[in-house]
């Protein structure tokens, strides 16, 4: 291995540490060395052997060996048990297992009888054989039709054969038959339109409060809104077998044909007159909005009035929807008395 002279700031080869290291008198200790070979002039110069066989010049100090730094040990890893799988969610309320439809026989029966049903629930790439035909058949009633996986299906019932369909808890009634009961009671039309209601609650508390006014019907949407589930039927408490309940397929062409008729539409915003200013009195119908988004853009351009209900609390921005009708369906009720 070669060498390195301190002193001569040098490499030194084998042999040349061999010829420096002979003419040591005592190995580790100071002796006599020669600086310009060949010029004849001796000099006294110290060397020192350090540890390694290496010899340095008489300031060189060796340092002392470094001692190893060890690290803290780590502290022995908590073992986190492996997360169990999320138990499997029990079908909702409004999804009561009476309402449920599985297979495909008794879904075509059911749609061929004319029975209302909510929605159809379809497997993904389940649309083979018969399958088309049950889900043709439920776009020609107009009953929504949902593909999902079958992972959901499976969690709501067995042997459902890629399909499953809610069906209504009560039978919907159409527009003209609420007309026909104001006819008949002598009354002007009192119409409760909901726009996007999806609390099956707020649905059964409206369809209560709307029966126990005197108003000839309740109307909703289609899509995007909650029906006569088992849920809603059972918050009405029995108001649903004194009212009639009816369901659109376009809210917006239903409000035209109404306007046509003579009836006033009231439609509840934050934005609107003081409702204690207005004059529900004569045919009229409330619209009421959502529970979070309100009455749709389209749904508002088509009122007649934008009525608002006034907070004496700042704190507080918005009504419960099903509140918010009750307060106006008596406003209106007491204006026609």
């Amino acid at each position: 291995m070669p060498y390195f002279d301190d002193y001569k700031k040098k490499r030194m080869t084998k042999q040349d540490h061999l010829r420096e290291d002979a003419r040591k008198p005592n190995e580790g200790t100071e002796y006599r060395g020669y600086k310009g070979r060949g010029k004849g002039k001796p000099v006294m110069d110290g060397y020192q052997k350090d540890a390694r066989g290496g010899y340095h010049g008489r300031n060189y100090q060796e340092k002392p060996a470094r001692k190893e730094e060890r690290r803290p040990a780590r502290p022995p890893m908590e073992r986190k048990p492996a997360p169990r799988p999320a138990p499997v969610p029990p079908p909702r309320e409004e999804e009561a297992m009476e309402n449920l439809l599985t297979g495909r026989n008794p879904i075509r029966e059911a749609l061929k009888s004319g029975r209302d049903i909510e929605k159809l629930l379809v497997a993904k790439g389940d649309l083979s054989g018969t399958a088309q035909q049950i889900v043709a058949m439920a776009h020609e009633a107009h009953v929504p039709v949902q593909m999902v996986e079958r992972i959901r299906l499976d969690e709501l019932a067995k042997n459902h054969q890629g399909m499953i369909a809610f069906a209504s808890a009560y039978q919907y009634a159409d527009v003209d038959d609420m007309l026909a009961v104001a006819k008949e009671r002598g009354e002007a039309p009192f119409l409760i339109i909901l726009d996007g209601v999806t609390d099956p609650h707020n649905l059964g508390a409206v369809i209560r409060t709307a029966a126990a006014v005197g108003a000839h019907g309740v109307i909703v949407p289609e899509r995007r809104a909650v029906g006569l589930t088992p849920a809603a039927v059972k918050a009405s408490a029995g108001g649903i077998e004194h009212i009639k309940v009816a369901r659109v397929t376009n809210l917006t062409n239903e409000i035209k044909k109404l306007k046509t008729l003579g009836i006033w539409l009231y439609g509840a915003d934050a934005e609107g007159e003081n409702f204690r200013q207005v004059d529900f009195s004569g045919p009229c119908a409330l619209v009421i909005g959502s529970e979070g988004d309100g009455i749709s853009r389209l749904v508002l351009e088509q009122c007649d009035h934008v009525v608002s209900i006034t907070m004496k609390n700042p704190a507080m921005e918005s009504l419960n929807a099903s509140v918010a009708a009750g307060i106006l369906m008596y406003a209106a009720a007491a204006a026609r008395e």
